[in-house]
């Protein structure tokens, strides 16, 4: 079974039972209320406060459902505890105005406020009650294409990035589909929203045509398959590998973890550097010098038999070894070769063929040079500019110090040392 497939599974399961622990405790306590009830009557006791139980009961089914629903139509992360506790308690307020016959009163004060629109005006109600309804559509459409989104994940045929698109396209025409269904079953004509449209259009036009570039750019990059997950890029002097494409940025993660949001359009209006594009594996080389005297025949051997050697390297084609350049204190060398999995960097690789190169050297007495200098001292009497030099008037002698002078240096170096 394929790992994504077990995953949407697991999930599935997770899902379902989150519901039940969400639900079980309420559903008990319905039954028991219910109980309650019909043994109460049979004594001729009254059941007002069992009623009201079993009413708070049903209440409570339907609050942690349609949280457990929104939990599980929310991407990971997102529905905090924080945010279902609230929604609880807002739902739990509404339940005891309900009770109370407090309902009636709120809902006449909210209907008499009005809300100008073009030549048209809306209630505060109408516009309540709207947002209530299209938040529950939405809700449902989400978790609906999540779960169309699970079964597109899984159709291992398609690409990997046309899986991504038709989820896209899946979840923004369900949204879509979800608002203009919502709306008409409250009362509001969607020409009244012509106004929003318009300002939308001029919006989109100055201020917000950058994000509506953003969100295009993503589906072509991913229509068009320029950029995949797994791939080495390189933009704007960031090289890493992709690791998530939404309909906003990418996310490009280097060898030392740090990740860049590189937002979609400058995949479009910059040049990029797939390096993963048509191959996966990258070519890279590591150099070193040996002595003047070493058989370079058998020195380039040796390095590509070390870099044949790590399995990490490819063998179609093999590795290349080259001299480079003589160099002040040697030869420099290189061996070149192609690696199978860069995504798991380069330098353990290179750590290990240069050990390799090290110990294969050593029993082959190939000696690794040091920078080497050579100095000549000249001869004074010969050289015309020193001469010259001695022959100044207040000019050292360079001629060696006699047992008398030697002697007089001694006693005044002994005379200004201090006392103790």
């Amino acid at each position: 079974m394929p790992a994504r497939a077990a995953t949407t599974i697991t999930n599935s399961k997770l899902f379902i039972r989150h519901i039940i622990q969400r639900i079980t405790w309420p559903i008990l306590l319905l039954v028991f209320a219910i109980i309650g009830i019909y043994v109460w009557q049979l004594t001729g006791h009254r059941t007002v406060w069992l009623q009201l139980l079993a009413m708070a009961a049903r209440w409570m089914i339907l609050i942690r459902l349609c949280l457990a629903i929104l939990h599980g139509a929310v991407p990971n992360g997102r529905f905090t505890e924080t945010l279902e506790r609230t929604l609880a308690a807002t739902l739990w307020v509404i339940f005891v105005f309900w009770l109370s016959g407090m309902d009636d009163n709120i809902i006449k004060v909210l209907k008499s406020l009005k809300i100008p629109l073009g030549s048209t005006s809306l209630n505060m109600w109408t516009v309540i009650t709207a947002v209530i309804t299209v938040c529950m559509v939405v809700v449902g459409a989400l978790w609906l294409s999540q779960m169309i989104n699970n079964q597109i994940m899984q159709a291992s045929k398609l690409d990997l990035n046309l899986r991504f698109v038709l989820s896209k396209i899946v979840k923004s025409l369900l949204v879509t589909i979800a608002v203009l269904l919502a709306l008409p079953m409250v009362g509001i004509d969607l020409t009244v929203l012509s106004v929003f449209g318009g300002a939308l259009g001029v919006g989109l036009g100055f201020g917000l045509q950058k994000i509506a570039s953003t969100y295009v750019s993503g589906f072509i990059i991913l229509a068009d398959r320029s950029i995949r997950l797994g791939d080495r890029l390189t933009i704007n002097n960031f090289t890493g590998y992709v690791t998530k494409i939404t309909s906003r940025f990418v996310v490009l993660r280097n060898a030392n973890g740090a990740e860049a949001l590189v937002p979609n359009d400058n995949f479009i209006s910059s040049t990029v550097v797939n390096e993963s594009y048509t191959s996966k594996a990258l070519w890279t080389s590591v150099d070193i010098q040996v002595a003047y005297n070493t058989a370079l025949p058998q020195a380039l051997a040796i390095l590509q038999q070390a870099a044949a050697k790590q399995e990490r390297v490819s063998t179609d084609p093999p590795p290349s070894s080259f001299v480079v350049a003589f160099a002040d204190s040697g030869i420099n060398l290189r061996v070149g070769y192609w690696v199978t999995d860069p995504e798991n960097g380069f330098l353990a690789l290179n750590s290990a063929i240069f050990l390799e190169i090290w110990n294969r050297f050593k029993e082959a007495g190939i000696d690794l040079p040091f920078p080497q200098r050579e100095v000549r001292i000249l001869n004074t009497d010969n050289d015309p500019i020193r001469a010259d030099l001695h022959s100044l008037p207040n000019t050292p002698s360079a001629e060696p110090l006699n047992e008398q002078q030697k002697m007089t240096v001694d006693t005044q170096t002994s005379h200004d040392e201090p006392k103790t």
